[in-house]
């Protein structure tokens, strides 16, 4: 494949907003006819175009993640900022955005409530243990099952009592996670201390960034982690899609 012919028909599909008949892709690229029927057709099986409906094509989720994930910690977190401080008066706790590394997740971002008089629980930036963290096992739960199996063969280190070691038991939690859509951690990594996160993801493919929301153990019972993590749920389901939206304009 030629790539100036390559971004001229992403550039025209992603221009539109919408998905576009191959018609209108030959309309606004000037290609002709036959070599744009086999540019989309290549595209597709190279996962650069997902067919929504029939004949009818947009960016696809793989290339948004891409995009993404090409994007600098500032600019991530200026896009997801709003929904960050929205979240956390609303639950009244700590709210973090955290993103996958080469060799961990990383927290790169930190809201907390505005009300002066409320008591949080700050996370800290940094690295978190992909066995024991909310906002590390709600990424890494979506991952391929190679990489899983990394975690799970690798030397894992027990920060409190609770730290969960053991394989079986991290493969049927991330079947849970997958099954909730969100992540739990009960005073894995500290004493007193609870988590909840959920993956910001595209569709079916994996995650790269979550959300989650800290707090002392006392006030997040089990009732109110599940009510929080479904909550996260739908607004890392907003925010995917405002991201997909800025992706795939090139903005």
């Amino acid at each position: 494949m030629h790539l100036d012919r390559i971004m001229s028909v992403m550039e025209a599909v992603a221009a539109t907003g919408r998905p576009v008949a191959t018609s209108e892709v030959i309309e606004l690229t000037g290609l002709p006819r036959p070599t744009c029927y086999r540019l989309i057709d290549s595209m597709c099986t190279h996962r650069f175009l997902d067919e929504p409906e029939t004949g009818k094509y947009l960016i696809s989720e793989h290339m948004v993640r891409l995009g993404l994930m090409g994007q600098s910690d500032i600019s991530v977190t200026e896009s997801v900022l709003p929904a960050l401080k929205e979240a956390a008066d609303h639950f009244g706790e700590a709210v973090f955005l955290s993103r996958f590394r080469s060799k961990g997740v990383e927290i790169i971002h930190v809201a907390t409530p505005r009300d002066e008089n409320r008591s949080f629980i700050y996370p800290g930036l940094g690295f978190r243990p992909l066995h024991a963290c909310s906002c590390s096992k709600a990424i890494a739960a979506y991952a391929d099952k190679d990489f899983q199996e990394k975690i799970f063969e690798s030397p894992l280190k027990s920060y409190t009592p609770n730290t969960k070691l053991d394989p079986f038991t991290l493969r049927s939690e991330f079947a849970s996670i997958r099954k909730l859509g969100f992540a739990e951690c009960v005073e894995e990594i500290e004493i007193g201390v609870s988590s909840v996160a959920a993956p910001i993801r595209f569709g079916k493919i994996g995650a790269s960034f979550s959300i989650g929301v800290t707090g002392p153990v006392r006030r997040f019972t089990s009732e109110r982690r599940q009510l929080i993590g479904s909550e996260l749920a739908k607004i890392t389901s907003r925010v995917a899609s405002a991201f997909k939206v800025q992706i795939s304009s090139f903005s």
